[in-house]
């Protein structure tokens, strides 16, 4: 890339920000607009990354204005109206989206790459953890806030391995070259862009087609998924329940922690102590030392990290935790993503009253799923619902919160606005308060917590 200036629009995004620190930190000039400023905008400012939150041309320094120095990188959520976005295009200058400056990256290093429905960034992130904590080190580019390093952007002066989240809105992870990849998940997801679910799974098996020999692909066992894998790329299966490539077995739960016993193709690891206690975790975990046995990690090293892993920001979080009530935060925003939530809080407090708040992300996959979200939903003592978060899209018609809440099985449901929310939940009994969605209910937790701390 021959770029000096690299400007971004929608730097505040989880998966731009990262790219944006990594030029950053490789010494380029890094600018950015965004509509709403957040804790991460803010601490792209304190790093010395200028933002700007007004859609307006003449606000974009001018330095980025001269189209050969200056690469556009831009995220699929700005509209096609933004005025900054469109004077770009008609200027002539060199645009691209986020995943196609990934995919340079993946053949300029060597690209672990972890894919899926649910599941992929606690798993690329507990990878990271796991190699940057070991002899092995490495560089990452992850789809949340790591707890270990508060960051989403790792950096090694002495690998050239690269974790990668590979998403698949916008078939963003066609433009990645894995060295290794992982797939957790392939349930129908984002039928906005695919229509059909057959359309979806024939995008992860031209995924998994991208592996370059030599490598090899980490696959769920059991999951509807059919890889199309290139002459030289291995394939290993993983489980947290059944005998796999690799697996989990003797998983103990008590006393708030949970071991497992972790078996490769020619060895096992017995006891291993995981450092987010919950269900789900193990499943994620399995494959995350999977990637990083491969690439070398030892066993000693293998089980320290699992037992120092953090977590993520908005990944299961806990935010309070007294005698009288916990309060966790989980970005779930797919049907079964929310029932593992559900399930690990269940598992985790087996005999307290769980609440759950929902705020259901998009309209699209609201009318898509909405049956399944109820159904996930259905297993809390308590169901909250509030509006749809709209992200990038348009009011669909008919489609609220509403149609969820009618279909919620529950007896004890309640369905309020966010501005209604906290003086709602005054009224209300719990042991246990679980806020869940990928929109923007994170913001109330402040608040909820010193309401009730």
């Amino acid at each position: 890339m021959n770029y000096t200036h690299f400007y971004f629009l929608g730097i505040g995004g989880i998966g731009m920000s990262a790219i944006a620190r990594y030029f950053k930190a490789k010494g380029f000039d890094v600018a950015g607009y965004d509509r709403t400023r957040s804790q991460l905008c803010e601490e792209l400012e304190q790093e010395g990354i200028s933002i700007h939150y007004d859609d307006d041309v003449n606000l974009v320094p001018l330095a980025f204005t001269d189209k050969t120095k200056t690469l556009v990188v831009y995220t699929p959520a700005i509209p096609a109206d933004n005025s900054e976005y469109n004077y770009f295009v008609k200027q002539g200058f060199t645009i691209q989206k986020r995943a196609q400056v990934l995919g340079e990256v993946t053949r300029i290093e060597r690209g672990l790459c972890v894919a899926g429905t649910h599941g992929k960034t606690t798993t690329s992130t507990m990878t990271a953890h796991l190699l940057k904590q070991s002899h092995v080190d490495c560089n990452a580019f992850l789809g949340g806030i790591s707890k270990n390093y508060t960051s989403n952007l790792l950096l090694s002066d002495k690998s050239d391995l690269v974790v990668i989240e590979a998403d698949e809105f916008d078939r963003s992870f066609h433009h990645l070259t894995p060295y290794m990849a992982v797939v957790t998940a392939v349930d129908a997801d984002h039928l906005d862009i695919y229509g059909t679910h057959e359309a979806y799974l024939e995008s992860f098996a031209h995924f998994t087609s991208l592996i370059q020999p030599g490598g090899c692909l980490i696959m769920k066992k059991g999951i509807e998924l059919k890889p199309r894998l290139q002459t030289g790329v291995k394939l290993y299966t993983y489980s947290a329940t059944e005998p796999a490539d690799f697996y989990a077995e003797n998983i103990k739960i008590g006393n708030g922690e949970l071991h497992f016993d972790f078996v490769t193709p020619t060895s096992r690891i017995d006891d291993v102590n995981l450092g987010v206690p919950v269900l789900v975790n193990v499943e994620n975990g399995v494959a995350a030392m999977a990637l990083a046995y491969l690439n070398g990690v030892t066993a000693d090293e293998l089980r320290a990290g699992m037992a120092s892993f953090a977590g993520i920001r908005r990944r299961f979080e806990t935010h309070l935790k007294t005698d009288k009530l916990t309060i966790i935060d989980d970005y779930a925003h797919h049907p079964a993503e929310l029932l593992a939530s559900i399930q690990s809080v269940k598992a985790l407090y087996a005999d307290k009253k769980v609440l759950g708040v929902f705020q259901p992300h998009l309209y699209s996959r609201t009318h898509d799923f909405y049956k399944e979200f109820a159904a996930s939903l259905s297993h809390l003592d308590e169901v909250v619902l509030v509006e749809i978060y709209p992200a990038r899209e348009l009011p669909i018609p008919g489609v609220t919160s509403q149609l969820i809440f009618d279909e919620v099985t529950c007896p004890l449901k309640t369905l309020t606005t966010k501005a209604e929310l906290i003086d709602l939940l005054k009224t209300k009994q719990f042991d246990v308060l679980l806020t869940v969605g990928a929109g923007d209910i994170d913001t109330y937790l402040p608040k909820l917590v010193e309401v009730f701390h």
